[in-house]
């Protein structure tokens, strides 16, 4: 039997990928933007250090450690890669009769909009080191990013439609066959699909883990927009319409948890930046969560996420740079299960 561990199970390390001068976040005409970027990255690793081993992947060991001023609970390796958002090109954990298997599916760039050659490789690169230790590694031939799923720990995945029916990954399936696959791959009983739901500036065409979350087996939260003036609302409404009809495993409507929408944050050309509060991530002592520079909305997700994880230590990185190339926290971390 196989299942995909909530993220709130103990794990075993998260997986990071550090910004270098071959990404997108190096720009010749202004240097210091690479150095801006790396920022958000050591302060999201040192909030996971605090309870977890940290993986970091980088281009230089010695250059990147030396920025920390303390590398506890920290692992540097050099691997060459394209991009940062390991969570969807990063192993994905399940248990086979309870035992840790680590998956590796296909990458292609959300689609194909940007090269994954290296990414791509970076999970058999990891796994030949011998760090991830004995657990059992499996290549799968199937295009699947991390998050694009989240996991109740018991066989439900919620997911949407728009990224895993795409035309442009796997030639368009149906959610007839997405669900069989799910079910080979990652033992899933049931699918949640979420048909609606999508944020400004996003190249995931939807993925879950920017708009709707577990954070327990019969709760999720998701983003709320109050605002009928802001091109989101229409669409987020629907989604939240559509989980109000959504039942737990033993039939009872779901926990609802409103996040708020962060407000409107824009790039140098004026284009909108995708800004959620949903991109959290889960580690074994804490909540580590996404702040924009929005002072109304960063302290009211703050205050929601202390009365979801009353138990761990709710941690907030500013994340206003990492959307600028379309990601956030939760994009740049891949946890593994213990």
């Amino acid at each position: 039997m196989r299942r995909v561990p909530a993220e709130w199970e103990k794990q075993r390390c998260v997986l990071m990928s550090f910004p270098h001068a071959k990404t997108d976040w190096y720009h010749p005409d202004n240097p210091k933007t690479l150095n801006e970027a790396l920022t958000p990255f050591i302060r999201i690793a040192q909030a996971i250090a605090y309870k977890e081993p940290v993986y970091i992947i980088c281009d230089d060991r010695k250059r990147i450690s030396e920025m920390f001023c303390s590398t506890f609970n920290m692992i540097f390796w050099e691997l060459p890669t394209n991009d940062t958002w390991i969570r969807d090109y990063g192993y994905i954990s399940v248990k086979e009769n309870e035992e840790l298997k680590l998956l590796d599916f296909i990458f292609d760039g959300w689609g194909g909009k940007f090269k994954a050659d290296l990414d791509n490789q970076v999970n058999q690169a990891l796994y030949k080191t011998g760090l991830m230790g004995r657990s059992p590694f499996e290549r799968i031939d199937y295009v699947l990013e991390g998050g694009s799923i989240e996991s109740d720990g018991r066989g439900t995945i919620l997911t949407t439609s728009e990224c895993l029916c795409n035309p442009n990954r796997n030639n368009g399936l149906t959610k007839t066959e997405v669900e069989t696959r799910l079910s080979e791959y990652l033992g899933a009983k049931r699918i949640l699909w979420l048909d609606h739901g999508y944020l400004a500036g996003d190249d995931t065409d939807s993925h879950i883990d920017t708009l709707a979350r577990f954070v327990n087996k019969n709760t999720i939260a998701y983003v709320k927009c109050e605002d009928s003036s802001d091109e989101h609302y229409e669409a987020l409404k629907a989604m939240e319409e559509q989980l109000k009809s959504f039942k737990t495993e033993e039939g009872a409507p779901y926990q609802l948890v409103p996040l708020p929408i962060c407000e409107a944050k824009y790039d140098s050309e004026g284009n909108r930046l995708p800004a959620t509060y949903a991109n959290f991530l889960i580690t074994n002592g804490a909540l580590v969560y996404p702040t924009y520079g929005d002072t109304v909305n960063d302290k009211k997700a703050g205050k929601i996420f202390k009365m979801l994880f009353p138990d761990r230590e709710i941690i907030p990185v500013n994340c206003l740079k990492l959307i600028e190339q379309g990601g956030s926290l939760h994009c740049s971390t891949m946890h593994i299960a213990y």
